[in-house]
Parts: structure tokens; C-alpha cells; sequence
């Protein structure tokens, strides 16, 4: 059985992933629920780890930077799609969404087809290492949620359509490489339905609290139970945003903003 200090040691770095995703994620997620448009994270995310792909596949993996540099690229592309699809065909706006997880989605497995660790490639980018988030990974991701915050508190109100889905598709990115893509859903959208029967100025307050506590209940269960982390957290998350939506008292739907 593994010790105390190397379960710590693990567990630590794994827990600061997840609150700085959990900063970003949990407001960017209400907007995504107020907007109506709530895969469109799930198409970025999959359009991020596209660029990821193809900066492996080009043999940049070793080079600093330049596997960010080209999964932000890659989002960006996709954000701005959405900004233009939004703009010009916002009838079937969430059609689209689904027309670009799938070609994304398609297109990672093309290019490791041909790839002996493909598979476990797909799997990390899905799944997520959130046990084994380096120290640098850390400390970019820190740097760059800091940014955010500074944006995000002061100007979300005056980004406008394309100033969200840039902050979007960057604080998606980085996401992404930290914990993986089904975590970044999970993140992104169920604080976000769990809350919002809930008193508008507590939402967020909850939303962070549900989130932080779900990273920090499942890392300690997939320790006891020794399954995968990833999984242990969405389920996590699930259970308790049940129990928080059932004690919310508001009755209107989320409303949708206009943009």
C-alpha cells in the first residue's frame, strides 16, 4: 500500500489543478447555461485537444510552449467559428456545435490512426492525468487563471460575443491539458444547473463550492477505492449537484443572454 507522504504528495499538485479549473470554469459555465449554448464547451474542448494533436504529430511535444501555442490556435479557430455561426445562423447554433465536437472529434482519430500509442494518447486528452499534473503545468495554469480573474471581474460585462468565446476557448485549452475533457464539461456545466434554481448572487458562491468540494471528495475516493480519478470526480460532482439543485427554491428557467 502506498504511503501517507506519497499519496500527499500526489493528491496535493491533483487538487490545485482542479481549483484553478474550477476558478475559470464555474462563471464562464453560467454564461454557457445563460446562453443557451451548452456543448459548445465540449466542441472547443475536443477543437483544443485536435491542436494538441497535430503539434505531437508535427514533433513539437518537446518544444516549450509550442504544444499550448497550438491548442490555443486551434480554440481560437473554433471560437471564432462560433462567434460567426452564432452571428449568422443562430437558429441551429447548437446543431453546429455538434457539427464541430464530431469533425474534431473524427479528425484525432485520423491522425493516431497510424500511431502505436494513439489510443492511450485519445485516452489522456479524454480522461485526463490529473494525478500527474507537472509543476510547470501548474504554474502556467496558475498564471494564466490570474489573468482571468483580473478580465473577468472587471470587463465580463463589456467583453461582448467574441471577447467570450476567446476567454472561452484559452481558459479551455488550458483545462484541457490539466484534467482532461470530460472534466472540463463536468466543471463547466453542472455547477451551473445545479444552481441555478438558487438566488442569482449565491450561484457562484456555490457553483465554487460545489466544485472544489467535488475535486477534493473524489481524489480522496478514488485513493480508498484505487479507481480512476477522472471518473470518481464526475460522479462526484453529479451526486452532489443533485442534492444542491433539490434545495433550490426559484422556479424560473436559466434565462438565456441575448449575447
Amino acid at each position: 500500500m502506498t504511503d501517507l507522504p506519497t499519496i500527499y504528495s500526489i493528491l496535493w499538485p491533483a487538487l490545485i489543478a482542479g481549483l484553478l479549473v474550477t476558478v475559470s470554469h464555474v462563471p464562464l459555465g453560467q454564461q454557457v447555461l445563460r446562453r443557451g449554448i451548452v456543448f459548445i464547451d465540449l466542441a472547443i474542448a475536443q477543437v483544443a485537444a485536435l491542436g494538441v494533436i497535430i503539434a505531437h504529430a508535427a514533433g513539437l511535444e518537446s518544444v516549450a510552449w509550442a504544444t499550448q501555442v497550438a491548442a490555443v490556435a486551434a480554440a481560437l479557430l473554433g471560437a471564432l467559428l462560433m462567434t460567426w455561426t452564432e452571428r449568422k445562423r443562430p437558429e441551429v447554433q447548437e446543431a453546429l456545435i455538434g457539427i464541430v465536437f464530431v469533425l474534431a472529434s473524427t479528425a484525432q482519430i485520423l491522425l493516431l490512426a497510424n500511431n502505436p500509442h494513439g489510443g492511450e494518447e485519445l485516452k489522456d486528452l479524454l480522461a485526463g492525468q490529473i494525478l500527474w499534473v507537472s509543476t510547470s503545468q501548474l504554474v502556467q495554469a496558475a498564471i494564466l487563471t490570474a489573468v482571468f480573474a483580473v478580465v473577468w471581474w472587471r470587463w465580463h460585462a463589456r467583453i461582448g460575443r467574441v471577447g467570450f468565446y476567446v476567454v472561452f476557448a484559452v481558459m479551455v485549452t488550458m483545462s484541457v491539458q490539466l484534467v482532461g475533457v470530460y472534466l472540463v464539461f463536468t466543471t463547466l456545466i453542472v455547477p451551473a444547473v445545479a444552481t441555478y434554481r438558487h438566488a442569482r448572487h449565491r450561484q457562484l458562491a456555490l457553483g465554487y463550492a460545489l466544485a472544489f468540494l467535488s475535486y477534493l471528495a473524489g481524489l480522496a475516493a478514488s485513493v480508498l477505492t484505487d479507481l480512476p480519478s477522472s471518473a470518481v470526480i464526475v460522479w462526484a460532482m453529479a451526486s452532489l449537484a443533485v442534492v444542491l439543485h433539490l434545495t433550490g427554491r426559484a422556479k424560473a428557467a436559466p434565462d438565456h443572454a441575448a449575447g
